[in-house]
């Protein structure tokens, strides 16, 4: 599956539009990364369990949006985007989203 932010892919041509294609994943905060987090927060630095838990929540909402677009029988997914919200305190969404296409090779 091609994954790109842009509205084309370089080489290809758009055969087919199919769908709007997204896929999250809501993911809460533990108690032990929440007092290391803590820690860390009062000598400075990056909090690196929350950069591997989002890191990994982006990565299972890309995979499920891909999951989603090869349903439609897409080729590619292009224009993707990320978008993020909190659901709950300390619960958070990361979505993937973007349009599904067939592609023909230029």
């Amino acid at each position: 599956m091609i994954n790109t932010n842009t509205e084309f892919v370089t080489g290809y041509e758009i055969a087919e539009v199919l769908d709007i294609v997204r896929g999250s994943t809501v993911r809460a905060r533990h108690l032990g990364r929440d007092i290391f987090a803590g820690l860390k927060n009062l000598v400075g630095g990056e909090v690196s369990e929350y950069t591997k838990l989002m890191a990994h929540s982006r990565e299972q909402a890309l995979q499920r949006m891909n999951d989603e677009a090869l349903k439609l029988g897409a080729d590619a997914v292009i224009n993707i985007r990320f978008t993020t919200a909190m659901v709950m305190q300390g619960c958070s969404e990361i979505m993937a989203y973007g349009t599904a296409v067939k592609l023909n090779k230029q």
